[in-house]
């Protein structure tokens, strides 16, 4: 085998592996609004900015409050000219713990969820 074949199976190797990690990418948080654990003047929404673009249908945003009372004013939207960021507009919010559930299907079919907790001063 010459050197040349076998830097040219190493370059076929390694974009093989480059490609396929790409393809099995999971939809993570990257940044929040409100970020998590923070104490906050109560929000007029959440949002978060997800590492992959989402599927709008399968894609939720809930928040509670610390008796398990929904605080979202209508359901979650995936904006359309970005379809990392996902936002819930959210009913007028009194001091306290709120929780953000969050799901989010990648256009890649895989599923991640989560949560985090935010206080209204």
């Amino acid at each position: 085998m010459t050197i040349t074949s076998l830097a040219r199976r190493g370059l076929a190797a390694a974009l093989a592996l480059a490609l396929s990690s790409a393809a099995f990418a999971h939809a993570k948080p990257e940044k929040s609004d409100p970020p998590a654990n923070a104490a906050v003047a109560a929000p007029q929404a959440v949002s978060i900015d997800f590492t992959e673009t989402l599927e709008p249908a399968f894609s939720s945003i809930v928040v509670v409050d610390a008796a398990g009372a929904p605080a979202q004013a209508a359901k979650a939207v995936v904006d359309a000219s970005d379809r990392k960021r996902m936002s819930v507009a959210l009913k007028p919010l009194q001091a306290g713990v709120y929780t953000v559930k969050w799901v989010a299907l990648a256009t890649d079919g895989h599923r991640t969820q989560g949560r985090y907790t935010f206080t209204v001063k």
